[in-house]
């Protein structure tokens, strides 16, 4: 039924050809910025949401190449106020909010022993508080209405913590607790409201030449690494089914996920045998190295990182879960033609 409403309200859309209002944080680089060209290219309207005017500027810039509509509004989702300052922004250009994607992280690769409070406490109000803050804006505007979805992008680490990023780790591990919160709220309410979580495998983003750094080399996402534009491609199809509770995106996610189920104590000591040469280059960090955990390094630093030559670019995986009932009919004919040959 929630699928049929989905699919009803897509196309009533297109019927009426008003294009979808989306929000996205963290939009001036990475996963935010191929999901907002990936909205662009069904002609979306988007309010992009990030720290740095460079980026921001340029994601703008590729938005409106792309066919879609865009609005560039510096903010920082560690502040309540500037969200909601920057949707009424968006509501006022663009009309009601159809969809929120909430995306934007900061980091730190360091043991915990090396942590400081502060640090713990800034990941934790961007990466964690940062969705609750974009989550209540989207409500309060979403509610009345009666219709909306909200995209929260997460990660395989939100079920599987990894050393040396203690704190980013926690952090998804919350957003998914409040997200299971809000839903359960959601349908006791009868609210035709969606939330949806879909957790990621390693990106191939900007991230790793700015998040704060105490590795003695410099970082990289733990292969298999896919490019952003997979992500961008899953939380496209999440907007578009939001009734889909989660969506786990490349098979290293479903292994991440189910192996912690299963074996959480073995992939302990796997992980402190693996977990830190994985993480890891050779190469020793750049001099001068700038990290965006309090303010936004500047410039363009696009969508991709520096991993293209061994980043894949799509993922069966995906095709799978976002294909169940080509997968389910494909299986059952052929179930159906083993039956009738081993009837012969």
């Amino acid at each position: 039924m929630a699928a049929a409403a989905s699919w009803l309200a897509r196309a009533l859309r297109r019927a009426v050809h008003r294009p979808r209002v989306v929000v996205i944080t963290g939009a001036s680089a990475g996963v935010g910025r191929a999901a907002a060209r990936a909205f662009a290219a069904q002609g979306a309207r988007i309010g992009l949401l990030a720290r740095g005017g460079d980026g921001l500027e340029a994601a703008r810039r590729e938005v409106e190449a792309a066919g879609g509509t865009a609005l560039a509004l510096p903010a920082d989702v560690a502040d309540a106020e500037q969200i909601e300052r920057a949707v009424d922004e968006v509501e006022r250009v663009f009309g009601p909010i159809d969809v929120w994607v909430n995306n934007a992280m900061v980091s730190v690769f360091s043991p915990v022993i090396e942590m400081k409070p502060e640090e713990y406490r800034r990941v934790t109000e961007v990466t964690y508080l940062g969705y609750v803050y974009g989550t209540l804006a989207a409500l309060r505007r979403m509610r009345p209405r009666d219709r909306g979805v909200i995209v929260q992008v997460g990660s395989a680490l939100a079920h599987r913590a990894i050393p040396l990023q203690s704190a980013y780790c926690a952090a998804k591990h919350a957003i998914k607790g409040f997200t299971e919160s809000l839903r359960c709220e959601l349908f006791h309410d009868r609210s035709n409201v969606r939330v949806t979580q879909v957790d990621m495998p390693a990106l191939n983003t900007p991230q790793f030449e700015w998040v704060k750094s105490r590795l003695p080399t410099r970082a990289q996402p733990v292969p298999p690494i896919f490019q952003p534009e997979v992500a961008a491609d899953a939380i496209l199809f999440a907007a578009d089914h939001g009734a889909r509770k989660t969506l786990w995106v490349g098979f290293p996610t479903i292994k991440a996920v189910l192996g912690n189920r299963i074996i959480p104590a073995l992939l302990d000591r796997y992980l402190s045998r693996k977990g830190y040469e994985s993480q890891q280059t050779d190469e020793p960090l750049p001099e001068g190295r700038k990290d965006n955990l309090w303010a936004p390094v500047p410039g363009d630093h696009g969508a991709h990182g520096r991993f293209d030559a061994r980043a894949r670019e799509r993922s069966f995986a995906l095709w799978l879960v976002t294909h169940r009932a080509a997968v389910a009919i494909s299986a059952g004919l052929a179930a159906i033609a083993l039956a009738r040959a081993a009837a012969r």
